[in-house]
């Protein structure tokens, strides 16, 4: 790879003591020389790349995300944006229309706020679809809404029992309503045809082209069984990655043990067919699941709810033995934890690791970190545990109003997403966008840490304002915040000499425009190690 020099608009280089400059050059795909005199350092047969006025920034790194779940969810039903049922069922009415030879109609994406209690009920689709099944996931993940056809499919009656770890919504009568929330969803496992391994590489193909569209070049896959790790090492293996991706393999609460060789065989398969560009050295854990299905771990009971503290999915001891067994193998854990319950229980198993396997650079995560309680944010600067956060939910809007805020109350409600606290207390954190949940564009959810406001400015002085970052700190949060997260080389996430050249183009410099203008700043062009990924 030869030189190149960006020049002919603006540099964030990510350096606190040098972060605006006006050029750089590239060698072998790292930097060679950053300000005035990077002109002088290239060679004369250098490629030059125009920024015509832009702002060359360090490339995004997105902490937590499901690019081949995205790229599967763009074949069905197209869910997301509808704003009503009746466009819900519209859509899918239309689809089946289109497709009369699938057996099972799927989708992904749905506005969980669109029904009371995000409980959606199985007649409003046979209405539309009564010939097969339909099985519809909510934008969150965590839920599902499916017609009566996959509900006989699936033999879910009033005399199912919820499965551990999961609810089936019910009516009065104790007829399922047609909601699954988290384990109830596996029942829907065999009514729903799994996609096929050529399917999953495509779909995952088309993924890793929007994520480096984005800006990204690197992203942690957050939930990796065998058929996700067989489709990026697939796909790896045909040929160059617009991104590097680390996988995240998945445990669970009833057979972790049973993993073990699961484990040590993603990881050694990544390495040897991974190209360098793919890494398998995380494990996921679900601590719970979400506050606005009322499965969130909750240290105290949920306001709309004094009878439930939630679903935690794993037990207290046994989560920290697990923790400290994957540990012991090398692996960084990685744990979803959304309710202060979960927080305060991943804390805990990242203390009885550190007591039990003695110190070492682990940098253990906590995904999401929605509601911590207030005596456990100290906790993170002295275990270490990096705080990744999804910005872009930290705000007041629909779902937050209608589904969260009711199920925790006022003052738990402004405990949730503590980016401001964390950074104040010495914590690192790190950004993500849990696509496909929410977008995956990092300038979304930058704007949305800085402002901590809608997309139509509200409310005027932010949400939980003391929680603010400035637009540097949102910036390092998707760049050497990640960086950090991945175990990436000294730095990485900066445009500084000796780092890898992943840089990312803006049409605008973000600090010239006001805050909330962040998030519709276009990306021009993506640069992986000096290599073009990606040109609006």
């Amino acid at each position: 790879m030869g030189d190149v020099l960006f020049r002919g608009g603006s540099v964030w280089t990510g350096n606190p003591e040098e972060p605006r400059a006006g050029a750089v050059a590239v060698r072998d795909g790292r930097v060679l020389a950053v300000g005035d005199h990077a002109p002088d350092a290239v060679g004369p047969g250098a490629a030059t790349v125009d920024l015509a006025g832009g702002c060359l920034v360090p490339a995004f790194r997105d902490g937590h995300v499901h690019p081949l779940h995205a790229g599967l969810q763009l074949s069905g039903v197209p869910l997301v944006g509808a704003t009503t049922i009746a466009e819900l069922t519209t859509r899918v009415a239309d689809f089946a229309r289109a497709h009369p030879d699938l057996p099972v109609v799927v989708g992904k994406g749905y506005d969980p706020t669109l029904a009371p209690g995000g409980c959606f009920d199985a007649a409003d689709l046979d209405a539309v679809v009564a010939d097969r099944p339909v099985v519809l996931t909510a934008s969150d993940g965590h839920v599902m809404w499916v017609n009566s056809r996959a509900l006989a499919a699936a033999r879910i009656g009033a005399a199912t029992p919820d499965p551990p770890r999961g609810a089936i919504v019910r009516r009065p009568d104790g007829s399922p309503m047609g909601t699954l929330l988290e384990a109830a969803r596996e029942l829907m496992a065999p009514v729903v045809p799994p996609p096929t391994a050529a399917d999953r590489r495509e779909a995952l193909r088309r993924a890793l082209d929007e994520m480096a569209a984005a800006g990204l070049v690197w992203g942690l896959e957050a939930w990796c069984g065998p058929d996700e790790v067989e489709a990026w090492l697939g796909l790896a293996e045909a040929g160059p990655l617009p991104l590097r991706g680390e996988l995240a393999l998945l445990v669970r609460p009833d057979r972790w043990r049973e993993q073990r060789e699961f484990l040590l065989d993603a990881r050694r398969e990544a390495a040897r067919r991974g190209g360098g560009q793919v890494r398998a050295t995380t494990v996921k854990f679900f601590a719970d699941g979400i506050i606005e299905a009322g499965t969130g771990a909750l240290l105290d009971p949920y306001t709309d709810d004094p009878h439930s503290h939630g679903l935690p999915n794993w037990e207290a001891g046994e989560l920290a033995e697990a923790v400290a067994a994957v540990d012991a193998e090398g692996f960084q854990a990685h744990l979803h934890a959304i309710g202060d319950a979960a927080v305060r229980a991943a804390l805990d198993a990242v203390a009885a690791t550190a007591a039990r396997n003695g110190p070492r650079d682990r940098r253990p995560v906590t995904a999401h970190t929605q509601l911590v309680h207030p005596d456990d944010l100290p906790r993170f600067a002295q275990l270490g545990v990096v705080a990744n956060f999804e910005p872009l939910w930290a705000q007041r809007n629909g779902v937050m109003t209608q589904l969260t805020e009711p199920r925790l109350g006022p003052e738990r409600s402004a405990w949730q997403y503590p980016m401001g606290a964390l950074l104040r207390s010495g914590s690192l954190i790190s950004f993500g966008s849990d696509w496909p949940v929410s977008s995956v564009v990092p300038l979304e959810g930058i704007a949305v840490a800085v402002t901590r406001q809608t997309a139509d400015g509200e409310p005027p002085e932010g949400w939980t304002p003391d929680q603010r970052l400035t637009l540097e700190q949102a910036l390092a949060a998707y760049t050497t915040g990640t960086a950090h997260q991945a175990f990436e080389e000294p730095g990485t996430g900066t445009l500084v000499p000796g780092a890898r050249a992943d840089a990312c183009l803006l049409a605008t410099d973000p600090a010239t425009v006001e805050p909330p203008a962040v998030a519709g700043i276009p990306v021009l062009g993506t640069w992986l190690a000096g290599r073009e990924v990606f040109r609006a």
